[in-house]
């Protein structure tokens, strides 16, 4: 056996989905073809030490990703949701960051891992992997308010991309403040390492349904999930798609009641806003 073949044959031993009990997978024969046994340890136990530790590390890190999921479908719930995710989507990246970027897509045609409410569920975990990518998303060269002073309806933009904009069914933003809130001994907030054996009942939250959009980016290196009126929302999304400015006003208030000199000043406050938040960047440079 080569020790490319071993590593490959260890790294498929211990990235295996663990049994009952969190047990090793590989039976006695596989493992004892990757790793030796000692005075005190089989071989299937010593292999055992490394399959659990990179399961739990990564199931520590949906964990710490996702406290709003777990506030909503509870302790257990959540961490059977985990697992069954994570075998089914396995770590594609080298970092651990990326682990969650599938569960939205994941769990909507499993939508018995999200408790009784699937679709409050699945607005938290898209809220929940916009804050990630705003945490640490790539920046772009900030287009400022005086980049803006010539404004015309030919001008088009594009968005940060640490910038996810958000069309939800219930106000997971003000759920998810609620849970960073909780004191450090709160059962949704239990040890990474006990966290594993916990069995206590955790206190379940849930909402009324409450249509809201958000904006989720960061400033000054932190997190912010901003309240957008609908239309404001909905232009946001026109510039973002490459609309020019006039086609996109217009793709939101060709049938507004509203004064043009009110939509006007309403326009010109939200460019304001977008930009003194460093929400546009600079157009890509034509090849």
């Amino acid at each position: 056996m080569t020790l490319l073949e071993l590593q490959r044959r260890m790294a498929g031993a211990i990235m295996a989905p663990l049994g009952r009990a969190d047990r090793l997978t590989a039976d006695a024969a596989e493992a004892g073809a990757i790793v030796k046994p000692n005075s005190r340890l089989t071989s299937v136990e010593r292999l055992e030490i490394y399959a659990r530790s990179y399961w739990y590390r990564l199931l520590d890190s949906l964990w710490e990703d996702f406290p709003g999921l777990r506030a909503i479908i509870g302790l257990r719930a959540f961490d059977k949701l985990a697992r069954a995710y994570l075998a089914e989507r396995p770590s594609e990246s080298f970092t651990m960051r990326n682990l969650g970027q599938w569960l939205a897509e994941w769990l909507e045609p499993h939508p018995q891992y999200a408790g009784k409410n699937p679709a409050l569920a699945l607005d938290m975990v898209r809220l929940e992997w916009a804050h990630i990518v705003a945490f640490d998303g790539e920046s772009e060269p900030v287009l400022g308010p005086e980049d803006l002073l010539e404004l015309n309806t030919n001008m088009t933009f594009r968005l940060q991309p640490y910038l996810t904009l958000l069309d939800l069914r219930y106000a997971v933003d003000d759920l998810r403040l609620q849970v960073n809130d909780l004191p450090e001994g709160h059962a949704g907030a239990s040890n990474a390492v006990l966290r594993h054996k916990e069995r206590r009942a955790a206190r379940r939250y849930s909402l009324k349904p409450e249509p809201v959009f958000v904006a989720v980016h960061r400033f000054d290196d932190v997190v912010y999930y901003k309240r957008l009126d609908p239309p404001e929302f909905r232009l946001l999304q026109a510039l973002g798609s490459g609309k020019p400015v006039g086609e996109a006003i217009d793709s939101v208030f060709e049938d507004s009641p509203q004064p043009l000199d009110e939509i006007r000043g309403r326009t010109e406050e939200w460019f304001a806003s977008w930009s003194r938040n460093g929400w546009f960047c600079r157009p890509r440079k034509s090849l």
